[in-house]
């Protein structure tokens, strides 16, 4: 990586701080305030937004937040922006707060997101295509699904389908285990091409590390499926001040398969999130550049050319 742009990427490295009112810096540049949630795809993309608005010629600062922190925080000009509006899950959190106009929606910034019940691509060429077909190679399984921590929405999801029968799957038993704990179960029955079937969703290091497929849902007896929309929520005084971060915040979306790589580098290869940033922004400049289409610095100039000289080899 260039080291001018490693040094860029050292310098974005934000102080996780506390929430504080909207700080103005002695030169009067605006600061711009991130609510991140400890998931590692918006780790990530937080950082990668961070980075460019910060070389858009303003501050910057990164809080902790959960989403329920977080909305308040928008409506309370705590906060400024966050990357983790995912729907329909915080539906009944964020739509009072949306209609009221007390945070804005600025974008879908990932779509058709997914989780449900996945299989190695062996498997799924092997025959085993929806949900249905698992009863009929209930033997290759060990009769077994294997979910994620005990008490999570969509491990009851896979117990009640096996408690109602549903697909023949009576007789089958789900295994809570942690995320990882799961995980590292499915790549060893990958290194070994044995049968699994576990919990999946995208975006994901797995769907980078692993060849997997998931199972179409069959009617209204899906076993676990979901689709979800993840938004931009921003501070509406914030949208109306800053025009230029608004029109970036509108034209930032990002494809699973991009936030699945951010995942692998961040969380599976345990690299630090400024430096993941970093790295990708210089190599996808031509996608940085529809993100920041029309959209100025600080001080007038065009955001991207300053972006490119900033990371560009």
């Amino acid at each position: 990586m260039n080291p001018f742009r490693f040094s860029m990427a050292l310098a974005a490295a934000i102080t996780i701080s506390t929430v504080t009112a909207t700080a103005t810096a002695a030169d009067d540049t605006p600061t711009i305030r991130f609510g991140t949630p400890t998931w590692p795809g918006v780790t990530v993309k937080t950082e990668i937004a961070a980075q460019l608005i910060e070389t858009m010629g303003y501050d910057v600062e990164q809080t902790n937040a959960s989403p329920a922190f977080a909305y308040n925080a928008l409506k309370s000009d705590d906060l400024d922006i966050f990357f983790g509006g995912w729907m329909p899950t915080q539906k009944d959190m964020a739509d009072p707060l949306i209609d009221e106009g007390s945070v804005k929606v600025m974008a879908t910034n990932i779509s058709d997101a997914v989780m449900g019940i996945a299989v190695p691509e062996y498997v799924h060429e092997a025959g085993v295509d929806t949900e249905a077909d698992l009863a009929e190679f209930r033997d290759r399984f060990d009769g077994k699904i294997y979910g994620i921590e005990a008490g999570s929405g969509f491990n009851e999801s896979i117990s009640m389908a096996i408690s109602n029968d549903r697909h023949g799957l009576g007789d089958w038993e789900m295994v809570p285990s942690s995320t990882s704990g799961m995980l590292s179960q499915v790549g060893r029955s990958i290194d070994r091409d044995e049968w699994i079937v576990f919990l999946g969703w995208e975006p994901h290091w797995m769907n980078v590390a692993y060849d997997i497929h998931y199972l179409e849902a069959v009617g209204d007896r899906e076993i676990a499926d979901t689709r979800s929309d993840v938004l931009t929520v921003a501070n509406p005084r914030m949208v109306e001040q800053e025009r230029h971060i608004a029109r970036f915040l509108e034209q930032y979306t990002v494809s699973k398969d991009d936030q699945s790589e951010w995942v692998l580098e961040y969380s599976y290869n345990d690299r630090a999130s400024e430096e993941v940033a970093a790295e990708w922004i210089g190599a996808n400049l031509n996608t940085v550049a529809k993100w920041l289409d029309g959209v100025e610095t600080s001080d007038g100039g065009s955001a991207i050319e300053a972006v490119r000289a900033a990371y560009a080899d």
